[in-house]
């Protein structure tokens, strides 16, 4: 038997649907993903700590869960909505159905929603604070909504970023076959949320990759003779990560260095440049971006709420990729200092492989300061 569940927004709309997943009350920014598939790649994402995801697409759990899909230790999101909850999945690699994942690791769900109507009003308000509830009544849950702090407004990063160092692949992270036994580079990323498969690709390129605790300073960084950083994606907003930034000032020009997503935008900040909050954020695997350097239209999947303000970015530095929906900045390349960025997942998982070659033109850089 299914009970009934509320999805409550901040400006006091309410959805009425069948919770599934654990039997909890919980509140936070709700946003809409636009992948067709990847649910467990994206309830597993470090960057969607702190929010309620909305999957636009209408059916989810349909090819349930495994051991190979998780992209970090745990169930990032707070809570999961989706028009309709399949409850018969099948798959070869079917380990568990959606309800079964999401109960053992505490996070409710709510189906039955009308996710269409819920993306326009997101798009039309913009993305706002709310609650899945089903012990309180959606007057309650609005009222106890109203006295938690926002979203913006919470550093997120210690709670995803690892602990201690750790090298790929971690205890319980699927690794494929070794395709490239020859170990090329070594790399550090700064953890503010990395998804496994970055790790993954950059194994797979022939690169002995290490993840470091957000906090960590640059000299510590420095001390474990990386041949380039990536600074990784993560969650929430950038100008809040004063820690952060001044890591990649003491790194600037003395390691290659490549930021994604969170990452580019910590960048960026360290470079002077400011950073501002989207309307309803770009998440999805079907965002049109052009490289500049090359003139090439690639297909990305995306996940941040935030974006780079160009206004105030050195003359040093170029901007080198763009969305074709809105113009924002997608992409920086600097012209002194082995340094590049990207905005959104070069990685995918979920989504298209285009943008592998982005991992290959860092490594690139890489090898062109090792020849020096």
């Amino acid at each position: 038997m299914t009970s009934m569940a509320y999805l409550v927004l901040e400006d006091g709309t309410v959805f009425r649907g069948q919770a599934f997943g654990a039997r909890a009350a919980v509140t936070g920014e709700v946003v809409f993903n636009t992948s067709m598939t990847g649910y467990q790649e994206a309830l597993t994402d470090p960057s969607y700590a702190g929010q309620v995801l909305v999957m636009t697409y209408p059916i989810q759990g349909n090819y349930g869960t495994n051991a190979r899909d998780n992209e970090s230790r745990r169930v990032q999101v707070s809570g999961f909505v989706a028009r309709e909850h399949c409850e018969a999945p099948s798959h070869r690699l079917l380990t568990a159905s959606l309800d079964a994942y999401l109960a053992e690791r505490g996070v409710p769900g709510i189906s039955g929603v009308d996710t269409r109507a819920l993306t326009r009003r997101l798009r039309s308000a913009g993305v706002m604070m709310g609650a899945i509830t089903q012990d309180e009544s959606p007057e309650q849950a609005l009222r106890r909504l109203q006295d938690l702090p926002r979203y913006g407004s919470v550093d997120l990063v210690p709670e995803v970023s690892s602990p201690r160092p750790f090298a790929w692949p971690p205890e319980g992270a699927y690794s494929p076959p070794d395709l490239s036994p020859e170990l090329k580079h070594r790399l550090v990323v700064v953890d503010l949320g990395v998804k496994y498969n970055i790790m993954r690709c950059l194994r797979l390129l022939g690169c002995d990759v290490m993840a470091v605790p957000a906090k960590t300073d640059a000299e510590a960084i420095l001390a474990l003779h990386p041949d380039g950083v990536v600074l990784s994606p993560g969650p929430g907003d950038p100008a809040l990560l004063d820690y952060a930034v001044r890591t990649v000032a003491g790194l600037l020009g003395r390691t290659p260095l490549m930021g994604i997503c969170l990452g580019h935008q910590v960048a960026a900040e360290a470079l002077g440049a400011r950073t501002y909050k989207l309307k309803f954020g770009h998440r999805g695997a079907n965002h049109p971006v052009r490289d500049r350097l090359s003139g090439r239209i690639h297909i990305t999947s995306q996940n941040h709420g935030y974006a780079v303000d160009g206004d105030r970015l050195p003359a040093a530095v170029e901007v080198s990729h763009e969305h074709l929906n809105d113009g924002t900045i997608e992409g920086l390349v600097h012209r002194e200092v082995p340094m590049m960025t990207i905005q959104y997942h070069s990685e995918a998982s979920p989504g298209p492989l285009d943008n592998m070659y982005l991992f290959e033109r860092f490594l690139d850089l890489v090898a062109a300061e090792k020849g020096r």
